[in-house]
């Protein structure tokens, strides 16, 4: 893919993106939002309305209601992915030739995936998430199974009882875990009580856990509790976590990798 292409893709995920937050917005109000001339604006809009993932309407354009949950997902890939993409890297070097391993459906875990991507070693994968099984399919020296179960597009992933029966008849000798959050108690918690089990279950059939999370996701608490921080739990982080989750961590008896990245960085 050329200079050109790759600069009209970033450009409609802009749009795309920046419709999702904004609502309506009118065509000059794009165009300044992505820093493209009036008609480049309007063959973009063309482009994205044949594809479904917009409304034109008069003088403007607004986010399809069909498109709204792949936007939300790929919003936040993109949040603190110079962080992800560090945290991934360091992951990445926890990975053992020729073993089981399992990639859940967490957006850092993604960019692992994204890493395996460009350069494979032989591994059979393990995932929930169809977002990852996509990326990965196509990959030399990658067995990829992905498991069945109910989709629930919010995390583009496999939950409910198919799932948690098929995860009930599996062992992994890695498991890459992401979490929506970790709370003051030491715990992490998710959204979702149907993604919280499979969570639970993904790490009682693994013999090594590591999780990947980036430091914006500690201290915050969301609905339902999947595990505890602690020794058998490897957590990959970003060099911005906090020196009080570090004693915490620490006292845990939690390995921690700290990843080191700089801002607007990009692959």
């Amino acid at each position: 893919m050329g200079k050109e292409a790759l600069m009209k893709d970033d450009r409609l995920s802009a749009i795309r993106q920046h419709l999702y937050s904004h609502g309506f917005s009118h065509i000059q109000a794009i165009a300044d939002a992505v820093g493209a001339s009036l008609p480049t604006v309007r063959r973009d809009l063309l482009a994205l309305e044949a594809e479904g993932a917009i409304v034109r309407t008069h003088g403007g354009a607004r986010i399809a209601d069909t498109a709204g949950t792949e936007v939300a997902f790929e919003l936040r890939e993109q949040k603190n992915l110079a962080a992800k993409r560090a945290i991934a890297d360091a992951a990445f070097e926890e990975l053992t030739p020729k073993s089981t391993v399992f990639l859940d459906a967490g957006t850092t875990v993604l960019q692992l995936a994204r890493r395996l991507r460009l350069d494979p070693i032989p591994l059979s994968i393990f995932t929930n998430c169809v977002t990852v099984a996509q990326v990965l399919m196509d990959v030399s020296d990658l067995r990829i199974t992905l498991i069945g179960g109910q989709l629930r597009p919010e995390n583009a992933s496999m939950v409910g009882p198919i799932a948690e029966s098929a995860l009930g008849r599996l062992w992994f000798d890695q498991l890459f875990l992401g979490a929506g959050a970790i709370a003051d108690d030491g715990c992490l918690y998710s959204l979702d009580e149907q993604e919280a089990r499979v969570n639970e279950l993904m790490l009682a059939r693994s013999a090594k856990k590591a999780l990947l999370v980036d430091s914006s996701k500690f201290g915050h608490r969301l609905t339902y509790r999947v595990a505890p921080l602690d020794s058998d739990l490897k957590v990959f982080t970003d060099h911005k976590v906090t020196d009080e989750w570090r004693a915490r961590m620490n006292n845990l008896g939690s390995t921690v990798t700290e990843a080191p990245y700089r801002e607007n960085e990009r692959r």
